[in-house]
């Protein structure tokens, strides 16, 4: 049995726009999805809802899971972030402490600078044959594997 960690992301789309943060946390800054974590208890739909109301201001509805990234910690922990996808949304974006949140065309988000590992999560997120984004050490050096 493992301890595990597990948060969540949302790709919330319109169209050819993506809502994107600007993230604020020195240790993982840049452009990403909003998202954060499951609280002990709530369901992983709910607690994703929940954060893009709290990170964004929207409502959305019908989020589908579309991949995951996840690695084990030095502790032997495991941390998940579940990826999670939505056309469906209402509300006014606002801002919250994790950073600026705006809209943006797609492909521009992939020639901006993305928070650490985004390039590869946006690959988990858009192309069906990937489900995963697995980090692992070896050697003592963080490898990168897309499954």
């Amino acid at each position: 049995m493992e301890h595990v960690t597990i948060t969540n992301m949302c790709m919330i789309c319109d169209g050819t726009r993506v809502v994107v943060q600007d993230r604020v946390d020195p240790d993982w800054g840049g452009l990403s999805f909003p998202g954060g974590h499951v609280e002990a208890g709530e369901s992983l739909t709910d607690a994703v809802i929940r954060e893009m109301k709290e990170e964004t201001g929207l409502t959305v509805f019908c989020p589908r899971l579309c991949g995951v990234k996840d690695w084990v910690n030095d502790d032997g922990s495991r941390y998940m972030a579940l990826f999670y996808r939505t056309e469906q949304f209402e509300g006014t974006l606002t801002p919250s402490e994790e950073g600026r949140v705006f809209w943006m065309e797609l492909e521009d988000m992939k020639r901006m600078p993305l928070a650490p590992g985004m390039d590869k999560m946006l690959r988990v997120f858009l192309e069906d044959n990937l489900s995963e984004y697995f980090l692992y050490l070896e050697n003592g050096t963080w490898q990168e594997s897309l499954k």
